[in-house]
């Protein structure tokens, strides 16, 4: 389509995305009518995937404040917290979910490259990188292919651009039949003071793209990205990236290097749009212009049209403004590492952007119009409470009926995907390129990665039980930060910030609107509580399938990564059993509840019920108490309770060291809610005889709520006095059902 040619129309816009209203906000603001070139500009830059439209009212919302942050959600690339020591960590988690639902291996590859790019363009080194993983039914052939493609594609980046996978999660149900969720998260490492701003200030100082030439791969994906998954969006894989890994780890090596030559102004990654945002967002933060030439940007085919090099997202790119006259360093460094680097535009103060191609202006628009915060519409969308919720609150316990035979219920239980070994996942993954992962072979409730020269370590982690939002996006979404929380202070380190990655159907659609805004309002809960402020992330509308038949919308996925960190590595917490003879204890209340627990949806088939039990003030507690609890040096294990209950929760700690249980337990609650159910602020101790005495000392003195389960016993799994068998039976079964299923 030649920009030059073509007829801008509103049915034109219509066609790029863009409402009647919104072609004729872009009339006023230009003026007069645009050409294709530059209309196509505020299709993208415009798109929820750029602008965040119909959600950045809820995010402004959100506590952005704390007193480990270095800067507030939006001011940069990336979130970036103090660590102490003149260091800084920076951490982002994205989604890339359309493209993934396409081309599985291609979209959760250069999902990987475009988080690791964020991390270092800020001039962090990546140390870290986890994900999270949403799938559809495993008996359906069609999902069996996607995962493999993704484990694949993130495998493949990740383990050739040289950056542990250290951690992540993977969740199966069929609301993720043709919407698969792929969020990846990044955690790097930086000196206080020593990061790049993505800013363009400084009339007349050159611009510079590096990296990759322009492809034609990716166009329009952030549009792509901004609409719902049909019968026919396999038609859109032109929208999908292209990766090369080998190309990233020199462009980070390179990037890394040119910041220390201190001719760098700002520097930013082209993800999302390519050039029309990088140029847009750097321009309209430092309230400059830019003029770039078209013609002088290297590009893999012949003939690229002016739209097509603009909204390119080839990967392994970025623009970098030069002080004027240093253009050499800039030059020498990226020659070294043999990547393109050519100089292609001007910053200007003129407050537009200027794409200049065979002598002739092919596009002039304002830059601040185009970006969140400028001219970019904002929308607060109708929202009410979606029909299922009163059948999920009509939900009545007594009308399930307790099992007779619990180590039936159990073993069935037991082989449900969300519960099994994702080891056929993890495998595939390199953790510990670097050296610095703590975590490979002392398992615990978070990723940990030392911090080479120091005893200080990062702790990680991703989570999210989406059923739970389903249920009560309000409270399920103040689970998703809790659950975070206790996995971080179960690995003995303490919460500092939060990523998050929101993941939601059409925001059109008045019921994903009103789980998007509760799951706003519970996450700002949450983190305000447990003084863990959001430092930036994403939000990923549109996730649901539209066919002849039906509209699918996946469950709610609000899902947050978390950062903390431990001061001494060695002192950390593992989840395993040590020895033989070792007392059990629950700390925290169990409920009589088995809402929205695995065993009530996968084993009873009950599918709508309230989310599990969750007080913010008790749970605020728990995770104070229990802090204290393991930094008293008298445990030997600490594991939280999440999903599968307790009972998931003993095996998993007992198959580490190949050790059993012997547990009993007399209450009034129901036995499959003490086994199963998943009601929250739990976890599991395990203590040395001799440290008995002063842990329930210790107990005493904080009011712990606890119960004493019973000892940790070898080639033994039995509670109430009932033999569930042999611990490697239920090993085999945990280790080796995921690979059967994707066999």
């Amino acid at each position: 389509m030649n920009s030059v040619e073509t007829k801008v129309t509103v049915e034109i816009a219509q066609k790029l995305g863009l409402t009647s209203e919104e072609f004729d906000k872009i009339i006023d603001i230009m003026g007069r009518v645009p050409n294709f070139t530059e209309l196509s500009i505020f299709s993208v830059m415009w798109s929820e995937h750029c602008s965040y439209k119909n959600s950045i009212h809820w995010l402004k919302t959100l506590p952005k404040k704390g007193e480990h942050l270095l800067v507030e959600a939006g001011d940069e690339n990336a979130g970036l917290i103090d660590i102490g020591d003149g260091m800084a960590c920076a951490f982002k988690i994205e989604s890339h979910n359309h493209p993934s639902a396409i081309e599985p291996f291609q979209g959760a590859a250069t999902g990987v490259g475009g988080i690791h790019r964020d991390i270092f363009t800020m001039g962090a080194r990546p140390i870290a990188s986890l994900n999270s993983l949403r799938f559809g039914d495993l008996d359906n052939p069609h999902t069996k292919k996607l995962v493999k493609g993704v484990v694949k594609g993130i495998s493949h980046y990740g383990n050739c651009f040289g950056v542990p996978t250290v951690g992540g999660e993977v969740f199966f149900d069929k609301v993720y039949n043709q919407n698969i969720l792929v969020n990846a998260m990044s955690v790097g490492i930086v000196k206080v003071g020593e990061t790049v701003s993505a800013s363009a200030d400084g009339p007349g100082n050159p611009v510079f793209i590096v990296g990759s030439a322009t492809g034609k791969d990716g166009i329009h994906g952030a549009t792509f990205a901004s609409a719902d998954l049909t019968e026919n969006s396999a038609d859109d894989l032109p929208a999908v990236q292209v990766g090369d890994p080998f190309q990233e780890k020199l462009l980070l090596e390179a990037t890394l290097e040119v910041i220390k030559t201190n001719a760098v102004v700002g520097m930013q990654d082209m993800g999302a749009a390519g050039i029309t945002c990088s140029t847009s967002e750097m321009s309209a933060k430092s309230k400059t212009g830019m003029r770039i030439d078209l013609d002088k940007v290297p590009t893999r085919q012949k003939n690229m049209l002016s739209w097509e090099i603009l909204l390119s997202e080839s990967q392994e790119r970025m623009l970098i403004v030069c002080k004027k006259g240093q253009e050499q360093k800039i030059l020498d460094v990226f020659d070294k590492w043999d990547l393109e680097c050519e100089e292609i535009g001007v910053v200007t103060d003129t407050g537009f952007i200027e794409f200049i191609e065979k002598g002739e202006i092919v596009a002039k628009v304002p830059a601040d119009p185009l970006v969140l915060g400028g001219g970019a519409p904002v929308y607060i969308r109708e929202y009410e409470e979606p029909a299922y919720i009163a059948k999920v609150k009509d939900f009545d316990i007594d009308t399930v009926k307790e099992p007779n035979d619990l180590v039936a219920t159990a073993k069935e239980l037991w082989k449900l995907p969300n519960l099994v070994s994702k080891r056929w996942v993890y495998e595939q993954y390199d953790s510990m390129v670097r050296t610095n992962t703590v975590t490979t072979n002392r398992p615990s409730d978070a990723a940990i990665t030392r911090i080479k020269g120091s005893i200080k370590a990062i702790v990680m982690t991703t989570d999210c039980n989406p059923a739970y939002v389903h249920a009560d996006p309000f409270t399920g979404t103040m689970i998703a930060v809790a659950e975070a929380a206790r996995n971080i202070v179960c690995s003995g380190g303490e919460p500092a910030a939060i990523t998050n990655c929101l993941n939601f159907g059409n925001p059109y659609d008045k019921g994903v609107y009103w789980q998007f805004v509760n799951a706003i309002k519970g996450m700002t809960a949450a983190c305000e509580k447990f003084k863990t402020p959001v430092t930036g992330g994403n939000v990923s509308f549109y996730n649901q399938s539209v066919s002849k038949d039906k509209t699918e919308p996946v469950f709610p996925t609000p899902t947050i990564g978390m950062v903390g960190m431990i001061e001494d590595y060695r002192k950390s917490m593992t989840l395993d059993f040590k020895k033989s003879g070792d007392k059990i204890y629950l700390l925290g209340k169990t409920r009589n509840d088995i809402n929205a627990s695995e065993y009530l949806r996968n084993v009873c088939g009950v599918s709508l019920s309230p989310a599990p039990y969750f007080d913010l003030e008790e749970s605020f507690v728990f995770l104070e108490n229990l802090g204290k609890v393991i930094a008293s040096g008298l445990v030997e294990s600490a594991h939280d309770i999440s999903d599968g209950g307790l009972f998931t929760n003993l095996l998993e700690s007992a198959m580490v060291n190949n050790l059993g249980f012997d547990i009993a337990f007399e209450n009034n609650i129901r036995k499959d809610a003490f086994l199963f159910g998943e009601s929250q602020s739990r976890a599991v101790i395990s203590v040395s005889k001799e440290n008995e005495a002063q842990f329930m000392e210790l107990l005493s003195q904080l009011n712990f709520d606890f119960t004493a389960l019973g000892i940790v016993k070898e080639n033994t799994i039995k509670i109430n006095n009932i033999d569930f068998g042999k611990l490697s039976s239920w090993k085999t079964v945990y280790e080796n059902t995921l690979g059967e299923q994707l066999d």
